[in-house]
């Protein structure tokens, strides 16, 4: 990749000037600092009961399908597949703006999200319902730093990653009806 593709950050970093004028403004009026994201689904076909689309707040719509576990085709992503996604890309984000903050310059990063689901909870048939365990596999190299500071920006990152510490420490979920 040019480096013209990748340009290499300043000094402060960008995102520590971007975190900088935030903080002063969400000092100024906290209520600022409050977002709401969203997503929808949008059921195409009703006859077709193992498949629809989601449609983040800012993006294309993903087709999504039921897992070949609950009897579907398992032929697109399914919602665990897109918790997983949601935990990995806001893991690597997240290290990719601290590895910035902390001047670090990053080779490469990849990270594997897995979940581990008993789906007998979610067909009625006991025990519970929902992932029992999701891990993140973080594989990095850093150009720039000592294991120490790679050690210290993998911390960051996990304490600081939002979609992580939702899942770790749950959240109110309600479920309103129209009809």
């Amino acid at each position: 990749m040019s480096q013209a593709n990748n340009p290499k950050p300043e000094s402060p970093s960008h995102v520590r000037r971007a975190h900088s004028l935030l903080r002063k403004s969400y000092r100024a009026d906290p209520g600022a600092a409050w977002v709401i994201d969203h997503a929808r689904s949008i059921a195409g076909d009703l006859a077709d009961p193992f498949h629809t689309r989601i449609e983040p707040a800012k993006g294309a719509a993903i087709r999504a399908a039921v897992h070949a576990a609950h009897g579907g085709p398992h032929d697109a992503p399914t919602p665990g597949d897109i918790l997983c996604a949601a935990l990995g890309v806001c893991q690597e984000l997240t290290l990719r703006m601290v590895a910035d903050v902390m001047g670090i310059e990053l080779e490469t990063l990849v990270v594997e999200t897995t979940g581990e689901v008993d789906v007998r909870g979610s067909l009625g048939m006991g025990g519970k319902v929902g992932f029992q365990s999701m891990r993140c596999r973080i594989s990095l190299r850093a150009r720039n730093a000592t294991e120490e500071q790679v050690n210290m920006l993998t911390a960051a990152a996990e304490q600081f990653c939002i979609v992580g510490d939702t899942l770790r420490c749950g959240v109110p979920v309600k479920v309103e009806v129209e009809s």
